[in-house]
């Protein structure tokens, strides 16, 4: 099992999503973390608003946030490996950083004989 930290800026929640003016990429990487979870892995996130005492208890996040200051964040670590900072990465790299592999469909799925479309198997 991987272990996954993201060192987050201050947001209003832990994982951004709420607020008037919400950042698309947010939901998305909430849903790649979830992802990433469901597959077997450790997922950590902290927010530097809600949990500043981890941020000042990890050396290495205490390091980059003194040699670049906040435009580091978000921080994504991997089994104690700083893998990406200051953008959220995506589902295919959290997957490549930790040997997941992604399930892609080789074909659309076909319905009929009672499915969810009834017996006609149009939709």
């Amino acid at each position: 099992m991987t272990t996954v930290t993201i060192y987050d800026k201050a947001m209003c929640c832990s994982t951004g999503v709420c607020g008037p003016q919400v950042d698309p990429v947010l939901p998305r990487f909430a849903a790649d973390l979830d992802w990433l979870a469901s597959q077997g892995h450790e997922v950590k996130r902290f927010n530097l608003s809600q949990n500043p005492t981890e941020f000042v208890a990890n050396p290495m996040v205490q390091k980059m946030l003194a040699e670049a200051g906040v435009e580091c964040l978000p921080l994504v670590i991997v089994d104690q490996q700083i893998v990406s900072r200051g953008e959220y990465p995506s589902r295919d790299n959290l997957a490549m950083w930790t040997g997941t592999p992604l399930k892609r469909p080789t074909s659309l799925p076909v319905t009929g004989g009672g499915g969810c479309c009834g017996d006609t198997g149009c939709c």
